[in-house]
């Protein structure tokens, strides 16, 4: 393997990604979500009036007035901060959940710590830090956990698991072995719950079930069909040699719809979140028909947050406004009746 003589730091990593995501197609050449394979069967006499949708939940004692997740994107730079501050504020106007971007840079480094710092502008919101998991094989411990949740007032932390990226950057933490215990030593160990979450290529049904063992709150299947992490590690590659490994992997992963699939029948009980390649309301209202919780986007919210709070404003309200009319055509005037929709695969 060709050798790189100098490694990035976090914070220049999170403005690749940044760019990136912004101005290169990254999504997964041929891999689907596998949503369009579902279909809702439509109810032309829903007795129900569109007025009387309540598309509000409650996941870990927080009532949220719609099951969306702003998916965790970024932090660590001053361009990420504006685009969480855009983000948080419109989550907090439509009292919705979101999840912060790897917190890693922050806890380097304190002066990036601004980036992630968002209960300003949405003291109420259900609010998820983040970690990677695999910086507990590399020293990290309750204490940084501890220190990132701390360190944005979250609600919740995000373990996230991105074997296959790290393993396609030259620079990546590789070494995932033992990591299990150590996972079930801090479910154990923190006073808020801890959502395992995968970034792009989804849980298997033996990963949730050993995460359910381990004392996971939740999971966030994060399954494959949007963007793929590996096309964004092919365009940073610092070698031609890294590009290529990085792109053999343009279709890896479990579809986001197999996903949650794996999710709902490995533990049943768990509240499960959905995400990885959705794009509309439609698309929520079939992963909670297929048995998520909350459905959470990223790619969109990343683009409507470049341009404005309003720009994100707006993309929620459409959001809303789809998931909405999804029940109503499905006679579902709740999200437990959601829960319950006929939904068909067309296989």
């Amino acid at each position: 393997m060709p050798k790189v003589t100098e490694t990035p730091s976090t914070e220049s990593r999170k403005l690749d990604h940044i760019r990136i995501n912004l101005q290169e197609n990254v999504q997964f050449p041929r891999i689907s979500t596998g949503f369009e394979r579902y279909r809702f069967t439509h109810q032309a006499l829903p007795e129900l009036s569109l007025h009387d949708i309540d598309t509000s939940v409650q996941v870990f004692g927080k009532l949220l007035q719609s099951p969306i997740l702003i998916s965790s994107m970024t932090g660590g730079t001053d361009a990420a901060r504006r685009i969480n501050r855009h983000l948080a504020a419109a989550a907090q106007e439509h009292a919705i959940a979101m999840g912060l971007g790897s917190q890693r840079a922050a806890i380097e480094d304190e002066s990036l710590r601004s980036s992630f710092q968002i209960r300003e502008v949405a003291p109420d919101i259900l609010l998820f830090a983040n970690l990677g998991a695999v910086q507990l094989n590399y020293g990290y411990s309750i204490e940084e956990c501890r220190k990132a949740i701390d360190m944005v007032a979250a609600d919740a932390l995000i373990l996230h698991f991105n074997v296959l990226q790290e393993a396609v950057q030259a620079e990546g933490d590789v070494d995932f072995s033992g990591l299990l215990k150590k996972v079930e030593s801090i479910c154990a160990h923190l006073a808020v719950p801890v959502i395992a979450k995968e970034v792009g290529w989804g849980f298997s049904h033996r990963n949730v079930r050993d995460l359910a063992n381990a004392g996971v709150s939740a999971i966030d299947v994060a399954g494959s069909g949007g963007t793929s992490w590996s096309e964004v590690e092919y365009h940073r590659a610092p070698t031609p040699f890294h590009a290529r490994v990085a792109r053999s992997f343009a279709d890896w992963g479990i579809p986001t719809a197999e996903a949650i699939t794996y999710a709902r029948t490995a533990a049943p009980e768990l509240p499960v979140f959905a995400s990885g390649g959705l794009r509309d309301g439609v698309d929520i209202a079939k992963c909670i028909a297929l048995g998520a919780c909350l459905a959470g986007l990223a790619s969109p919210f990343l683009s409507a947050a470049d341009e404005s709070a309003e720009a994100v404003d707006l993309l929620i309200a459409e959001l809303n406004a789809q998931l909405r009319i999804a029940m109503l055509c499905t006679a579902s005037q709740n999200i437990a009746q959601l829960r319950n929709a006929e939904i068909k695969s067309i296989d």
